[in-house]
């Protein structure tokens, strides 16, 4: 496997961790422990991600993650306690798919691996936020499962596909640019309704 595969793979997978971070942790560990897809030979290393323990625990965090995710403000609190850890986990993650005996490489793995996933993170929770807003419950259970098949269908297609992972990185960061851009669009524009009101009700 090539070096542009690997790194495909590794900014795949970080991008989607700000999405789903628990649930690339439990498919990346399941894909290590039965051999589903074909991963670098030495990722097979880090069997910690392979551990039962920790497949139970990834497991665990992935179903409540997806509950979550579907009820109305609770998804931004779930958000807003992972700003951080989204970050760190998809840098670790990245980190694992890096081959060890080159620490310079992993740096910088670690480094972009925890950027695309804050990116990802960053989009998922501001647009998560906006369709709270929105009295129906629908439009954000609509996003939620939407995030779900995405998150599991790209994540499979990167690993099963590790050719084809850097186009699934790039359009990945380009959605989450795309998103943040409409956000910042949509706050400017609530700003100037809210700057507008005193002077209408005037």
């Amino acid at each position: 496997m090539s070096i542009v595969e690997i790194l495909g793979m590794a900014a795949s997978v970080s991008l989607l961790s700000g999405w789903r971070l628990y649930l690339c942790i439990f498919v990346t560990g399941l894909a290590l422990r039965f051999g589903i897809w074909p991963l670098p030979e030495h990722l097979h290393a880090p069997q910690v991600l392979a551990n039962p323990v920790v497949l139970g625990v990834a497991g665990g965090a992935a179903l409540a993650e997806f509950l979550a995710d579907k009820v109305v403000w609770i998804d931004s609190i779930w958000d807003a306690v992972h700003t951080i850890i989204r970050p760190l986990g998809g840098a670790m993650l990245a980190l694992a798919l890096i081959d060890p005996r080159d620490p310079s490489t992993q740096v910088i793995a670690f480094i972009l691996g925890g950027g695309a996933s804050l990116l990802t993170h960053t989009a998922k929770a501001g647009t998560r936020a906006i369709a709270n807003t929105v009295p129906e419950p629908f439009s954000n259970v609509a996003l939620s499962t939407g995030e779900d098949l995405t998150s599991t269908g790209l994540l499979w297609f990167a690993y099963s596909h590790p050719a084809s992972a850097a186009f699934v990185a790039v359009a990945l960061a380009a959605m989450a640019v795309v998103a943040i851009i409409w956000l910042r669009r949509v706050l400017r524009r609530l700003r100037r309704v809210a700057t507008t009101l005193p002077a209408v009700t005037e």
